[in-house]
């Protein structure tokens, strides 16, 4: 167990120590009395009660669409958003979900969690892995189906595994963009937001001191020492300047003489590869590096793209920071596990890290899980992502696929393989045991030639060499996220989440997309202009990654970042670092938050751990019930359509329209 200083050794020993890891005792919930803001009078919204009939039957049903999308692919939706919709008395549809045992935490549960004794890729052998079922999987209509037999892959032998279909989907696409440029809906919306701020900056008026004062109260325990997880970050971006800079120095005169690229048929020393170049150790520097994201990149998607490349030479790129070369990824290896010795080092840093998988072949997840165990690149503070860039234009230009479902084929089976036997798969099965989920990214500000309706063409006839809309691109990952999840649920293997690039640059519709299929997003800058999404991402409580130093090399100046806006009106916002390499010059939740983590409200938080003051917590609880409450009592008043699974979820004519 690490210890930061004496005072912690006396503090330890004085809170007694078991099995050399400090013990908490949960804690008796007491938040302190503070003052609220409340409004009186029977109109409290500021709108007739007609209109906020009407709103407040437009935001249930987007939320019941979004619960119904989340329930289907299992992921995560906000426990107090769900009970007050349940509380409607509706009928959600049916998921027929696998009862999942909650995760036992012990109610003195430790402050750090237990060392791993044994290394996870040290189990190799494919006989210790689960066994094969024995189950087919084919990919019709961009959409993997599992059957019971390999050799009879037809409807009577295939299994239960459910998910939207597409004609759901657009249905409900449409009726979320119905809503969302709905006037009086704006206009309740863009009402409650403004009030949400201005709330929060009469709370602060009131209970800064009193929060200020419960913080210091805690021993040890402030912003420096709380655990932080960095949850977008890219891989090939995590270091540095200057870390990346001293290992390029290191490499150049420690493999000198190593054979690192191949060039017309013969292969290049590393030294040689400099010496085209003209450049030695002692040239390099920062500035020769050209990493460094600076005003010739804003509004220029493909000049950041190029800040990738050390001293703008892509050959560098390639075998810096890439896990599939000449050399098998060592070097990038390497310094990702620097990176990780880092966090380790810091102790309370955490990263989940994005490497890419682009859908050209199928054998590129077994050549990145092999790098992974290979290499052994593992931290216990580091989780991947895999980031699916949406560049299927480029690689059908360059002839590389026939079609949009070979790319989807490429991307999604080596998992299904992997998930039906894993001893196929050795290497990606323990891999996939710490992938968190998946990210698509590309810049969302190339236009969309194509609106994706019940029209548009399929992925096995997606042969054009245009790109698929946004939207076209999450569904189906959606849609094949899904299916894996059940199929690996009901092996009692880990599931995955849809985290991605979402309103940073583009159109709208982009974040409705965002909205009813993924779990968290990263970025969400247009919500700026959408008040009817941002209020929805407000009552869902989806999480959004944001990352100011990012887009104000990219998108949006530093100044004009709506973060602290949507931090004051409560939206589940956090700070993130993209790509510390540009913009940078220098699950045990139950041990890093507490064992009650997973419960609502001020009885989640243990201030010794999180440093949060129960005030804080309360106050967000008490806001967001009260808006929930606002919204279902109307509509418990005037009455919603009863939602059932025969009944896909559909508006009524808009105000106006009748």
């Amino acid at each position: 167990m690490k210890i930061d200083s004496a005072a912690d050794l006396e503090l330890v020993k004085e809170k007694s120590v078991e099995n050399d890891s400090v013990v908490i005792k949960e804690k008796e919930v007491h938040i302190e009395e503070f003052q609220r803001v409340s409004i009186s009078g029977e109109e409290k919204c500021g709108v007739p009660f007609t209109d906020l009939v009407d709103a407040a039957k437009c935001v249930v049903k987007a939320l019941f669409i979004r619960e119904k999308y989340i329930n289907y692919s299992l992921q995560n939706f906000c426990k107090t958003t769900a009970h007050a919709l349940q509380d409607l008395g509706l009928k959600i549809l049916d998921m027929r979900m696998y009862d999942v045992a909650e995760t036992p935490v012990d109610a003195d549960a430790r402050v750090h969690p237990p060392v791993s004794e044994t290394h996870p890729y040290d189990n190799q052998d494919p006989k210790s892995m689960p066994g094969d079922t024995g189950y087919g999987c084919k990919m019709e209509g961009g959409v993997v189906h599992v059957y019971t037999k390999k050799t009879n892959m037809d409807k009577s032998t295939e299994l239960d595994l459910p998910y939207p279909d597409l004609k759901e989907y657009i249905a409900d696409l449409n009726v979320m963009m119905a809503l969302v440029i709905n006037g009086p809906v704006k206009s309740f919306c863009y009402r409650r937001l403004q009030y949400l701020s201005s709330k929060f900056q009469m709370h602060i008026l009131l209970n800064e001191m009193k929060e200020l004062a419960a913080q210091k109260k805690v021993p040890h325990r402030d912003f420096y020492n709380i655990r932080k997880v960095d949850t977008h970050i890219h891989a090939s971006s995590c270091m540095n300047q200057k870390h990346l800079l001293r290992f390029i120095k290191r490499a150049m005169k420690k493999y000198p003489g190593e054979i690192v690229h191949i060039e017309n048929g013969r292969g290049q020393t590393l030294k040689e590869v400099f010496e085209t170049m003209n450049l030695t150790a002692f040239d390099l520097s920062v500035d020769t590096l050209d990493m460094h994201a600076d005003r010739n990149t804003f509004h220029r998607f493909d000049k950041f793209n190029s800040k990738y490349n050390p001293i703008g030479e892509s050959i560098l790129r390639e075998i810096f920071i890439k896990t599939d070369n000449h050399v098998e990824g060592k070097y990038f290896a390497h310094i990702i596990k620097e990176v990780m010795f880092d966090l380790e080092e810091s102790k309370y840093q955490n990263s989940e890290l994005r490497l890419s998988i682009y859908g050209r072949s199928r054998d590129e997840w077994d050549k990145l899980a092999q790098w992974a165990v290979k290499h052994s690149v593992y931290s216990d503070n580091v989780r991947w992502l895999v980031q699916v860039p949406r560049l299927f234009d480029v690689y059908r230009t360059k002839k590389q696929l026939a079609n949009f479902q070979e790319m989807l084929e490429n991307i999604f089976m080596p998992l299904f393989e992997a998930t039906v036997n894993p001893r196929s798969h050795p290497e990606l099965h323990l891999f996939l045991e710490h992938l968190v989920g998946f990210d698509s990214v590309d810049d969302e500000s190339k236009p969309e030639h194509h609106i994706f309706n019940l029209d548009s063409p399929l992925p096995g006839d997606w042969t054009e060499e245009d790109n698929p809309p946004y939207s076209y691109y999450l569904y189906y990952t959606y849609a094949n996220m899904t299916v894996l999840n059940h199929l690996r649920r009901r092996r009692g293997f880990n599931t995955f989440v849809l985290r991605p690039h979402c309103g940073e640059a583009g159109p709208i519709h982009h974040l409705v997309s965002g909205f009813m299929l993924s779990e968290n997003i990263s970025h969400g800058l247009l919500l700026r202009k959408a008040p009817v999404l941002q209020y929805l991402y407000y009552l869902a409580q989806i999480g959004i990654a944001m990352s100011p130093l990012s887009n104000n090399s990219l998108f949006l100046s530093y100044h004009r970042n709506p973060l602290p806006e949507y931090l004051s009106r409560g939206l589940m916002v956090s700070l993130s670092t993209d790509d510390p390499l540009q913009f940078h010059f220098t699950k045990v939740k139950s041990y890093w938050l507490g064992p009650s983590y997973y419960k609502e409200g001020p009885k989640c938080n243990d201030i010794r751990r999180t440093n949060v003051p129960d005030i804080r917590v309360a106050y967000r609880c008490e806001t967001l019930l009260e808006e929930l409450q606002l919204i279902t009592h109307a509509v418990r008043t005037d009455g919603l359509d009863p939602i059932d699974e025969e009944d896909s979820l559909t508006m009524g004519p808009l105000p106006g329209q009748r």
